[in-house]
Order: C-alpha cells, then sequence, then structure tokens
C-alpha cells in the first residue's frame, strides 16, 4: 500500500492536469465562438456597440469561468508541494490569475451597469 503522502500526489497531479486542461478547452472554445460570431458580425456590415459589448461581456464571462477553474488547480496543487520555491511560484501563478479574475468581473459588471443604465424603461 501506498504511503498517504505518494497516494495524495498520485492522485493530485492527474486531477491538477484534468482540470487546467478542462479550462484550456474552455477558453479556446471560447475564443473561437466569439471570433466566429465576430466576424460574422463584421461581415455582415453593421456592428453597433450593443452588440458589441455582448459579444465581449458573453466572452469575459467564459474567460473568468476558465481562469477559475485554472485557480481551482492551483488550489489543489498547493496541496503536493513541499518546497517554498515551488510553493512560491505557485502563489505568484495564484496572485496573477486572481488578479486577472477581479479586473475582468469588474469590468463585466462594469459594462453590465451601463447597459441597464442605457436601456429604455419597459412601457407601463
Amino acid at each position: 500500500m501506498l504511503p498517504l503522502k505518494a497516494w495524495l500526489v498520485a492522485v493530485t497531479e492527474p486531477v491538477v492536469v484534468i482540470i487546467d486542461a478542462m479550462a484550456l478547452v474552455l477558453i479556446a472554445l471560447a475564443t473561437v465562438v466569439v471570433f466566429v460570431q465576430a466576424l460574422r458580425l463584421t461581415l455582415r456590415g453593421h456592428l453597433t456597440n450593443v452588440e458589441r459589448r455582448d459579444l465581449w461581456l458573453g466572452y469575459g464571462r467564459w474567460l473568468v469561468a476558465g481562469l477559475t477553474m485554472q485557480l481551482s488547480a492551483d488550489i489543489i496543487e498547493s496541496s503536493i508541494y513541499t518546497s517554498w520555491d515551488a510553493i512560491g511560484q505557485l502563489a505568484a501563478i495564484a496572485v496573477i490569475r486572481t488578479f486577472l479574475n477581479y479586473f475582468l468581473e469588474r469590468d463585466i459588471a462594469d459594462v453590465r451597469e451601463r447597459q441597464h443604465a442605457t436601456r429604455p424603461a419597459p412601457p407601463l
């Protein structure tokens, strides 16, 4: 029987790789979908600011989801690190991803607020 630490490493490493792969697929597919949608709207000839904002708002949501998944993989990965160098590298990556996630979510909220402010009130 494997010692507990060896078992933890054996289970954690593939889980982290799988979560990172899922995040990669999610971000890559979202990028392709947004690219195709933007190309289609541009070729149509009259891309409005509302359509452009909706497109980027949806893309931002997918990026937040991908970053969150990557951050979760980092958190899981931290359970098997034993050296301070490895923990420091992970911490730096996690901080960068957290800041990206924070600012992306903030931008999404700002765009959403502007959209709600510019929409006309429904008729009574």
